[in-house]
């Protein structure tokens, strides 16, 4: 009994211990609370320290309990985060081998669980921090630290109040006071000098000095989570995009230049908004620290445009004055922009409403006569005893510079829309194929170089031959310069595509040959000399003032358009699509020949005079072969389809930079 007893009483006892530990452990769990957190570690409370990993103490952030229950995390207990912590005394026990609270493991955690249940509709939220962890870590601020390999840059407790972290929605005045604070975040805790440079900048004044929300702050230029390198590549290119958010009209303006082009392109080297106008000091044009003051204007050209970089000449005084964001809707700041423009504009209407409504009225009245199968007279050449003979139209050498003016200026084609629509998707593809804007740029000038050779070698034969030839009638019907019979043609034309009269009787060179004939004179002298500008800036800016850029670039491109979109329209159709040259292509530019009957029906004034003079024979020749008339079927059908893709690369570049 007295055993039992004694055994009695250590089972009681045990019962109590254990009672009593349960008790203290409920006790402990129950004080484990946001209440019992705060009595510690509530603002107003003295301030806590700890021993930091580096041996140093450091102060814990304070909770202000009204700050943390306007905060995303108010609902949660702090042990969510804080899971090493089992008591609530001072001098925490704290569990072994516990992760350390860490953002990005707990909202990556929860949004693969939403996703995972089916949940994540209706928690977008989630998802958006997702993606800006995903972001975070490809950024600058996730990569080691200088000074301690063992931390990033920065992390998220550094950015975000985690305690009161709370973003206000877009649109609200509460979202615009916030952004208030995010220059003073970013500098005092990390970029001292930049918050310097910023306080005294445009920028810095309306948001530190005005409290305008309106004003960039620091994730405007730098994004809130992708921050990258101020000197990378992607950093340099999205820069100008950033800029151009708030400044839309100056950023239209500078794609518009050489600078803008590249930068369009994906490539950095090129001037950017940054330096010409700083980056955290930036300051109104009107103020005489600002690097594009007058006074600083051509220095800060001279940052880039210097002899130490290969390849580049020192910026001369013409450059202070050239206008990288001039307009053509603004007479009173750029008049020579605004009537420019007013130029190239009305020559563009003019040239494409007369000869598109000439090739539309062409083409109905050849094919409403095709539909009552009008008869086209016939030449019989067996009394000529000569069946098989052709006309020789062109020669060796105008077929020769034919071809290779057709090649060049294809080339010319391309590259030049590819600066000039770069802001479409496939001009960056076109710059990378041939290994950047630079190469670009130099294939367009050796491009151009070829077509002033070919132009001059073709004027200075044709000259030569002409001036010896004392039976040449400048104003006959062999000159290409324009006459009164060339009007008549055209009043003739118009009259015929009506059912008003006939077909005008065409001699050696049509009306709108010699017009195509000159165009290239035009062309030559506008987008050459314009070109020539351009490609040697230091020259032009020591002559001109640097207005003449903005108006050579807008006539460069607006006169090459014309020329291309020209060319691939009105020639193509004049030659090779109207209906009674259906199937293309004429080769008559390839072979040199045509049957007489097609030279009859094309010019039959000149054929008249010919047979009339008895030198019709002078200039009949053998057809060309077989393996001939196929090659140039062929070359032919090869560069109008390279001509229509052309085309289509101008016209989405063309509706895509409207």
């Amino acid at each position: 009994m007295r055993t039992f007893a004694k055994q009695c009483r250590w089972l009681a006892g045990l019962i109590a211990l254990s009672a009593g530990l349960l008790t203290g452990t409920a006790a402990t769990a129950a004080e484990l609370d946001n209440a019992a957190c705060l009595t510690c570690h509530q603002t107003d409370k003295q301030k806590i320290e700890m021993i930091g990993a580096d041996g140093e103490k450091r102060p814990l952030l304070p909770v202000d309990p009204k700050q943390y229950e306007h905060g995303v995390h108010a609902k949660m207990e702090c042990v969510a985060c804080h899971t090493n912590i089992v008591d609530a005394r001072e001098n925490h026990a704290r569990v072994i081998d516990t992760v350390p609270p860490n953002c990005v493991s707990c909202h990556e955690k929860l949004w693969n669980e939403a996703k995972a249940s089916g949940k994540a509709e209706g928690k977008e939220r989630l998802g958006v921090v997702a993606d800006n962890i995903a972001a975070y870590k490809e950024s600058f601020h996730a990569r080691p630290d200088t000074d301690n390999p063992n931390r990033p840059k920065a992390f998220c407790s550094e950015c975000h109040a985690t305690h009161n972290f709370a973003v206000p929605k877009k649109g609200t005045p509460e979202r615009e006071q916030w952004r208030l604070t995010i220059p003073k975040t970013c500098g005092t805790n990390c970029h001292e000098e930049q918050l310097e440079d910023y306080e005294t900048s445009a920028h810095g004044q309306l948001v530190m000095g005005k409290n305008d929300p309106k004003g960039a702050i620091c994730t405007d230029c730098h994004t809130t989570h992708e921050i990258r390198g101020a000197s990378s590549e992607p950093f340099k290119l999205k820069n100008v995009e950033f800029c151009g958010d708030c400044h839309k009209d100056e950023l239209k303006s500078y794609r518009d230049t050489y600078h803008g082009q590249v930068n369009k392109l994906g490539f950095a080297y090129t001037a950017k908004c940054s330096d010409c106008h700083g980056s955290h000091g930036i300051k109104g044009a009107d103020d005489p620290d600002s690097k594009v003051s007058e006074k600083n204007r051509l220095k800060t050209c001279q940052h880039c445009h210097t002899d130490k970089k290969p390849g580049m000449v020192p910026a001369t005084a013409g450059f202070a004055t050239f206008g990288p964001h001039a307009n053509s809707h603004d007479f009173k700041k750029y008049p020579q922009m605004w009537i420019a423009t007013k130029f190239m504009v009305a020559l563009l209407i003019g040239v494409f409403a007369f000869f598109w409504v000439h090739c539309i009225l062409w083409y109905y009245r050849e094919w409403q006569e095709r539909k009552v199968q009008k008869e086209i007279p016939h030449i019989k050449t067996e009394g000529l005893g000569l069946p098989e003979k052709h006309f020789l139209r062109f020669g060796w050498g105008w077929r020769i510079g034919h071809l290779i003016l057709a090649l060049v200026t294809m080339t010319l084609v391309l590259t030049g829309i590819s600066a000039l629509f770069s802001g479409t998707e496939w001009a960056p593809k076109v710059a990378a194929a041939v290994g950047g804007p630079r190469n670009l740029g130099l294939i367009h000038r050796v491009a151009a170089a070829i077509f002033i050779i070919i132009f001059a070698i073709h004027f200075i034969y044709v000259m030569w031959k002409l001036l010896r030839d004392k039976n040449f009638r400048w104003f006959g019907p062999d000159s290409l310069i324009p006459n009164w019979k060339d009007l008549a043609d055209c009043w003739g034309m118009f009259k015929w595509f009506f059912g008003k009269g006939e077909k005008p009787q065409f001699d050696r060179w049509t009306y709108f040959e010699k017009f195509d004939y000159w165009a290239v004179f035009w062309g030559i002298n506008i987008i050459g000399w314009s070109g020539m500008m351009l490609a040697f800036p230091h020259v032009t800016a020591s002559i001109f003032p640097g207005w003449v850029f903005n108006v050579a670039t807008l006539v460069h491109g607006e006169e090459a358009f014309l020329a291309a979109v020209f060319l691939f329209t009105v020639h193509f159709f004049n030659n090779h699509f109207r209906p009674d040259k259906l199937p293309p292509p004429d080769v008559v530019m390839f072979t040199g020949t045509q049957s007489l009957e097609e030279f009859r029906r094309e010019h039959p004034a000149q054929y008249q005079r010919l047979v009339d003079n008895g030198e019709l024979e002078k200039y009949l020749v053998d057809a060309p072969s077989k393996q001939m008339h196929i090659g140039s079927v062929i070359l032919g059908l090869a560069l109008i389809t390279i001509g229509l893709i052309l085309l289509v690369l101008v016209a989405i570049g063309f509706f895509t930079h409207i």
